[in-house]
């Protein structure tokens, strides 16, 4: 069964949602978040990435950026642009972003969950990424930006949704494309409600934020050691989660560059692809099916199909289209063994387009580009459940979720 929790967010005053709204930390660096913070004092990513505020040159990792993030939080605080609720409650999160729609409640997320794997996981996470997002936390003494959870759809959860959002909501805006309306449940009928109803799911899944659940669940263990008369309610055995029904994930491919042939001649390259896939030219720039891959070189599309009994159709990692191109051509043709620390690859996601693979490519940057099908929402469950993991970059979530909306405070 799936705990939740309600908290005391800590969020923006209605006037200031949208100048305080602004992407996670994790999909810009330091120097496009600089740019994106020019003349916005409130912009969440003073919090979220406080490097902005110091010296261009400083290490993203120094006492001085965690410090400065604590202090431009209890700055908000001062100067009236957050405030913390005055009771414990639950929050609806939509966003629509053309004709797709995904409606999240927002929630304390179980640590002990997370370490019993009743909320299961789909990739590694790395050491550095995840002290990072350690140290942030502990500096804030905050979850400040939420994890993305799903669940299998169900109608009983969905019927409660509905009678919330009947409600006028809190904050509406269009942002980056996106609306995003986001909602108070401060009735105790329909809290109790989520409660009850979500201790009936058997798995939550991360989809979208393995190193902030990681990282939550670092601090609650090092806290829990440091509790006298601990009881397991603690705010820190809780993190920022928005939780979305599985039939409502929009993924999108996570395309692939890589920067040279491995020494071979185009001809040779083409001879090689050969062993493991058919391969055409075409006027497609992405494939419409899995276990097929678009390529482009020199200015030409190619449709590739990978051959049958060239891959394990019953293992759920292996099957997965990022699998296929890793194992059949990635590594034994290009020489990429590791693609999580090969300098050679870079990833470009599916939001981006194939115009920016053709982009890359006809710079000179890069010699071969690579646009995938997506891994769908039920192959991250196949692969979840056998306690597996996936490739690195094999998934893209849109929209993203913004942060700033609300906080969780490790204060009790």
């Amino acid at each position: 069964m799936a705990r939740i929790e309600p908290f005391k967010g800590i969020r923006p005053v209605k006037e200031h949602a949208l100048e305080v709204a602004a992407p996670p930390y994790d999909v810009l660096n330091s120097q496009e978040a600089r740019v994106l913070c020019e003349g916005k004092p409130y912009s969440f990513l003073h919090i979220s990435k406080p490097e902005v505020d110091l010296p261009e040159d400083i290490d993203h990792y120094a006492d001085e950026v965690y410090a400065k993030a604590k202090e431009n939080l209890d700055k908000f605080l001062e100067e009236g642009i957050l405030f913390v609720d005055d009771k414990k409650k639950f929050y609806l999160y939509k966003q629509i972003w053309g004709t797709h729609v995904q409606v999240g409640l927002v929630a304390g997320a179980s640590c002990k969950d997370y370490q019993d794997d009743v909320i299961k996981k789909h990739e590694y996470t790395r050491e550095d990424k995840e002290r990072d997002r350690t140290r942030h936390i502990e500096a804030t003494n905050a979850n400040t930006e939420p994890v993305f959870l799903t669940y299998k759809y169900r109608d009983s959860i969905d019927a409660i949704f509905k009678k919330a959002m009947e409600a006028k909501p809190e904050y509406e805006f269009t942002k980056d494309d996106v609306q995003n309306i986001f909602y108070v449940i401060d009735d105790q009928k329909l809290i109790d409600g989520l409660i009850a109803e979500f201790a009936k799911i058997d798995y939550l899944y991360v989809a979208d934020g393995h190193h902030r659940s990681a990282s939550a669940t670092n601090v609650k263990v090092k806290r829990e050691k440091e509790t006298k008369n601990y009881t397991g309610n603690e705010e820190f055995n809780f993190f920022l989660a928005v939780i979305f029904p599985h039939n409502q994930m929009k993924i999108m491919p996570y395309n692939r560059v890589v920067k040279d042939l491995n020494g071979m001649c185009k001809a040779e390259f083409f001879g090689r692809i050969s062993e493991k896939f058919t391969y055409e030219e075409t006027d497609l720039k992405a494939p419409v099916r899995n276990t097929e891959f678009c390529l482009y070189i020199d200015g030409k599309w190619y449709l590739l199909k990978a051959k049958e009994g060239s891959y394990n159709t019953a293992d759920a990692v292996a099957a997965l289209d990022v699998s296929i191109l890793q194992t059949n051509l990635l590594d034994p043709l290009l020489g990429i063994k590791n693609p999580r620390t090969d300098k050679r690859i870079d990833f470009v996601g599916g939001i981006r387009g194939t115009a920016e693979l053709e982009r890359l490519v006809d710079s000179g940057k890069f010699v071969v580009a690579f646009s995938l099908y997506p891994t769908n929402i039920e192959q991250l469950f196949k692969v979840a459940d056998a306690g597996t993991v996936m490739p690195p970059k094999s998934t893209w979530f849109e929209p993203k979720l913004k942060s700033g909306l609300v906080i969780h405070s490790l204060e009790d």
